[in-house]
């Protein structure tokens, strides 16, 4: 055999070699690990939320509106993985839910915008929030936090629903997080005192969504 031959064998063999562990080093090694899960790791368990007061991104009711029965709307806890109900993760602790007005400045010339409620230390076992919750710290040990009920801290946290005067709806978010801690807060925290402490400690969010404005007068 001629050295030409030789040589070009012991290229395409070379070649060969360096193909096939280019393809090894690329093949899935386990990669993200489907809805919530981390790279490597198995699926893990997404939150979502219901209520049957109002389709997700519908009008709220004045049942649940400020400027009606002021009533906070019965919830309840999911999880999933992709469309199988599965299990509550193991480190869950607590629930916390946020309910803001997206649309309503909350101080003059900044991007805050209103904290309608909040309610923290809500027990992990907790498979949703009962319609029309008590204000400040209940029994379960469910703190209701800043909000507007509680400004100027004359009054406990309690539920204070959409108030949206006639013209352009509004859109009000319920932003619920899913904690593998209990929070150590006073009912009297703050909002950015809220998000600091969670900070860290989120396994699970999901978002409800309404509409409101007032009745044309």
């Amino acid at each position: 055999m001629s050295k030409k031959v030789v040589s070009r064998t012991a290229v395409t063999a070379i070649a060969i070699m360096s193909t096939c562990a280019s393809v090894m080093a690329q093949a899935p090694g386990g990669g993200k690990g489907g809805p919530g899960g981390g790279k490597g790791g198995p699926p893990r368990p997404v939150l979502s939320v219901t209520t049957t007061a109002w389709p997700d991104g519908g009008e709220v009711p004045m049942t649940n509106a400020g400027r009606g029965g002021n009533k906070s709307p019965a919830f309840e806890f999911h999880w999933s993985i992709g469309n199988t109900p599965a299990d509550t993760p193991a480190a869950l602790k607590t629930y916390a839910v946020i309910f803001h007005d997206i649309e309503n400045v909350g101080a003059m010339n900044t991007t805050t915008d209103t904290l309608h409620w909040s309610a923290f230390n809500i027990p992990g076992t907790a498979k949703g929030m009962p319609e029309g919750l008590g204000p400040g710290v209940l029994a379960d040990g469910t703190t209701n936090g800043p909000g507007i009920a509680s400004r100027g801290g004359t009054a406990p946290g309690a539920y204070f629903g959409p108030g949206a005067g006639p013209g352009p709806f509004h859109h009000y978010v319920f932003e619920f997080y899913a904690l593998d801690s209990k929070l150590d807060l006073p009912a009297t925290t703050t909002r950015e005192d809220l998000l600091k402490a969670m900070d860290g400690h989120v396994i699970g969010k999901a978002a409800y969504v309404g509409r409101f404005h007032a009745p044309p007068q």
